[in-house]
């Protein structure tokens, strides 16, 4: 109280010698705080109100700069007959084990295609991962990074087969791509509703034969603020090829529009939507294709959503991509020519390439993680890539550049780690191919 009281008159004597430097005629010492009817009581709540949103900006900021201190990897062993584990690795750069492989926990069961994992870590600490020949997903608890957990395994939800891709939200629900419905590839699959236990709250089939007879539902984008949810369409299985993105209403699942993607200068841009992603203004959706064409959807918050061909990276295959403040990051593949490349995005109608990471010939980029403080990508992927992660810095600028601090005994000379060893925590050995990658929260 005595702290509050002498704040309260030193205020008082502040303002009123700015009023008497102001207006010398200013005889009274009343305070101008009591002037303009602010009590002790009310400076007091003023006080402690200013206090507690600069704690609050103070400790959010802080948290937004820490470096997370771990990286999830899910991966599949090379020898078949062991089955899938999620790895624990060191990602504190201050760290004198950066780089290493903390622990592994095993999925239990050989299915051997681990593929997506969610694309960020959810606040629960509870993360999906599936395995796609075997339509399983896998529940891994990390909220003890130190000693994950494996929780428990789910597959079909309903008719629905063969889960691609998760999102978590803000309820503990969780939204999943199905391909399929039924055991073989036939017919179109779903966008679903799970709850934390990847139990079925709900479906929507993706079928739309008026528009396009063959859509398997790979991706998706949640978008709270215009209640809509966007989803691409290309198959795992490479039977056929799609042309859409769909959008959905996301308070009921309701499909609203499938939307054929036109085609760009090269005839292809269009072909099979793979990882659409909100941007940093909550209301504006990107989409790649596999094909390298980028594709804005506009008209979201109505009955009609349209697409429009935004970028076209010219390359063979593009794959996951992250979005980072007014940064598209997008992995791209060619024939010689493999790279990480940055888009700045902050003026939609002219994208302009940033920074850019150049790949060996055989360095084949697929799948992209985004640190949460913004400032860090983890990297995997295919050919020469494929049993090894690597760490690529971003700049301010959108500046690219790998982390050569990020790396272990088995990578030789190259950067980032490989994933090998002569014995896992969790009981296996060999090599293994990681895939869905995660950063922990700070």
């Amino acid at each position: 109280g005595c702290v509050i009281r002498g704040a309260f008159h030193a205020m008082c004597n502040i303002l009123h010698n700015a009023e008497t430097a102001r207006n010398p005629r200013t005889k009274s010492s009343e305070c101008l705080l009591r002037k303009h009817m602010l009590s002790p009581r009310s400076f007091c709540s003023f006080v402690l109100l200013f206090y507690l949103v600069f704690s609050i900006t103070v400790a959010w900021a802080q948290t937004a700069s820490r470096p997370s201190p771990y990286l999830f990897v899910w991966a599949r062993s090379a020898d078949t007959s062991q089955p899938d584990f999620l790895a624990v690795i060191d990602a504190l750069p201050s760290s004198p084990m950066y780089g290493d492989v903390i622990t592994t926990v095993s999925s239990g069961i050989p299915v051997n295609l681990a593929h997506h994992t969610e694309y960020s870590m959810p606040p629960g600490g509870i993360l999906f991962a599936n395995d796609y020949t075997s339509g399983l997903t896998f529940r891994f608890d990390l909220r003890d990074p130190r000693s994950p957990k494996l929780l428990g395994v789910f597959g079909a939800a309903g008719p629905y087969t063969h889960p691609h891709s998760f999102v978590h939200l803000p309820d503990g629900h969780v939204l999943a791509t199905y391909q399929m419905k039924g055991p073989m590839n036939h017919a179109p699959g779903a966008l679903v509703e799970l709850d934390g236990e990847g139990r079925l709250i709900r479906s929507s089939a993706a079928a739309d034969p008026s528009v396009e007879k063959f859509i398997r539902p790979y991706s998706l984008a949640v978008v709270p603020a215009l209640d809509r949810v966007v989803t691409s369409s290309a198959d795992m299985y490479k039977t056929d090829i799609s042309h859409v993105v769909q959008v959905w209403r996301l308070s009921d699942l309701h499909l609203l529009k499938t939307i054929r993607l036109p085609a760009g200068p090269r005839g292809v841009e269009g072909v099979d939507s793979s990882e659409p992603r909100l941007l940093a203004d909550g209301r504006t959706v990107l989409v790649p294709t596999f094909n390298c064409g980028l594709y804005r959807i506009t008209g979201l918050e109505g009955v009609s959503p349209s697409a429009s061909l935004l970028y076209d990276f010219g390359g063979m295959t593009c794959a996951v991509p992250v979005v980072a403040g007014h940064y598209w990051i997008q992995t791209v593949a060619k024939l010689h020519a493999n790279a990480v490349v940055a888009l700045d995005i902050s003026e939609l109608s002219k994208p302009v390439e940033a920074g850019r990471v150049t790949l060996g010939p055989r360095d084949w980029p697929h799948w992209l993680a985004l640190e949460p403080d913004g400032k860090r990508l983890a990297l995997t992927g295919y050919q020469d890539l494929q049993n090894q992660i690597v760490v690529i810095n971003l700049g301010e600028s959108g500046s690219l550049s790998i982390d050569p601090l990020f790396h272990n005994s088995q990578s030789g000379d190259e950067p980032g780690i490989r994933l090998d060893s002569k014995h896992w925590s969790h009981g296996g050995s060999g090599s293994a191919v990681p895939h869905g990658v995660v950063f922990s929260l700070p």
